[in-house]
């Protein structure tokens, strides 16, 4: 039987075998972030062609967007030297974030994380970011080890598609 998302087909059988569940399930890792001056939600709005007419009204704190994206990264990288990237890739299925308090550029943030939970070609992680006066994000991030000549295909099908319209 195949495992289906949103009524698609995500994962193939393979051939190979997935992850190393034992090293993943022992993922933990604390960091140290600074948070750069063009991350921020003011920054980020001005790019968006429905958000630069109201982006200078925008706090100069870092963007949830960009908060995703460091803590997805980091737990992408930790997974990632577990698979065997020639066959498989790892992608983002859910993040659930809760961005509690205002990060303003220049911030020092200290991240760490863990496995949650496994299953056969997913991880969960708990990931928590600390500035040097609170807790200021606590969320979870699912990743999927996906094969890798699966996904490309099912890209270069979308593009060119797209390719076509034009």
């Amino acid at each position: 039987m195949r495992p289906v998302f949103a009524d698609r087909v995500l994962f193939d059988n393979l051939t190979s075998n997935f992850m190393n569940h034992q090293s993943v399930s022992e993922i933990f890792f604390e960091e140290s972030y600074t948070v750069p001056a063009d991350q921020t939600a003011r920054s980020l709005f001005a790019r968006l062609p429905h958000g630069y007419e109201y982006a200078q009204k925008m706090i100069e704190c870092l963007a949830t967007g960009y908060l995703v994206a460091v803590l997805e990264s980091i737990c992408i990288r930790e997974v990632q030297q577990h698979v065997d990237p020639l066959v498989e890739v790892v992608v983002g299925r859910t993040v659930r974030i809760e961005h509690r308090a205002p990060i303003p550029p220049g911030s020092p943030l200290q991240l760490s994380g863990w496995i949650q939970s496994l299953s056969e070609r997913s991880a969960t992680f708990c990931v928590q970011a600390h500035d040097d006066h609170e807790m200021v994000c606590e969320a979870t991030v699912t990743l999927v080890v996906v094969r890798r000549a699966s996904m490309e295909m099912r890209i270069a099908t979308k593009v060119n598609a797209l390719q076509s319209v034009r």
